[in-house]
């Protein structure tokens, strides 16, 4: 089975956890996914099976939507519910005082990994660090926000949603902890949900249990995506029998032989390859120097 088959992930399952699962009811050994959720985080988890695990460093849009849960008034070692708390104080603040700050945490912005995180500092992961009691300096690192919206706010129980759409890397966690940290009160995040990621959206997936059934009555390969799927934000280009077959059996393009020729084609711009029946054969990257769409992904599933 070679595909994607989007998981909505359920709470208290490590993304490794549904890995598992997945190998299991699909007889696959081979699948990964493109974006690791927390344990008590739910939602969008692409799982790549078979040949789709060749294009995991290939994947254009790594970008992710989050809607979080948070609290103010509260801090945790771990920067959510699910920690120890550090600190405890009662506030009293207005949508208004939210609503300012938000354009602060918007755009490129630089946020310092949390210590309950799979960052690596000499080796070490930082959870693993953490865990012993032990606290390391972290370098920021550059993120990018391209949306944060106040999705709903309780002025008494001080509890809201934030709407999140940012680049991969992005801790939500952090964000709210510095939002707490400028309000001056703390904050914790109390639920994480991924509404979209790598392009594929809550309403694309299915859930574990969906996917046992689905194994076990034969039709779960219906909800198995392309691998095509993952590029869809890309170009596509038509070609001929005989450069389908010179580009399956790995030979370049002569750009001025395709529809490329006449677009205003950029160097390094990928492509979808494709048959005159619609088939994909893999991706193709532009060369302009040599004029040439070289070999980016083979489709080895569709092999001439």
């Amino acid at each position: 089975m070679n595909g994607i088959l989007v998981i909505d992930k359920p709470k208290e399952f490590t993304s490794f956890d549904v890995i598992a699962v997945v190998r299991r009811i699909t007889g696959q050994r081979k699948a990964g996914h493109t974006g690791t959720l927390d344990p008590n985080a739910t939602g969008v988890l692409p799982v790549l099976l078979g040949s789709a695990t060749k294009v995991q460093d290939l994947i254009l849009n790594h970008n992710k939507t989050y809607e979080a849960d948070f609290r103010l008034g509260l801090t945790s070692d771990t920067l959510d519910i699910w920690g120890n708390v550090t600190s405890e104080c009662e506030t009293h603040l207005t949508k208004a005082d939210l609503f300012a700050l938000l354009p602060k945490f918007t755009g490129e912005i630089e946020q310092i990994p949390p210590m309950f995180s799979a960052v690596q500092k000499n080796g070490q992961r930082l959870y693993d660090l953490a865990r012993k009691g032990i606290e390391v300096e972290r370098e920021a690192r550059k993120v990018t926000v391209y949306r944060l919206e106040l999705l709903n706010f309780d002025e008494e129980t001080q509890e809201g949603r934030l709407l999140v759409e940012c680049s991969k890397g992005t801790y939500i966690r952090t964000i709210i902890d510095d939002l707490g940290k400028r309000l001056g009160c703390g904050a914790v995040m109390t639920e994480l949900r991924r509404t979209e990621a790598c392009g594929f959206s809550l309403e694309d997936s299915i859930t574990l249990d969906n996917a046992k059934q689905l194994a076990q009555s034969g039709e779960l390969r219906k909800y198995v995506r392309s691998v095509e799927s993952m590029f869809a934000q890309c170009g596509y280009v038509a070609v001929t029998d005989a450069q389908a077959k010179r580009f399956s059996n790995g030979g370049a393009l002569d750009i001025s032989r395709t529809y490329l020729a006449r677009v205003n084609v950029q160097d390094k711009d990928i492509y979808r390859v494709k048959t005159k029946d619609n088939r994909f054969l893999g991706l193709g990257i532009v060369d302009l120097k040599s004029g040439l769409l070289k070999i980016h992904f083979l489709n080895n599933a569709a092999k001439m």
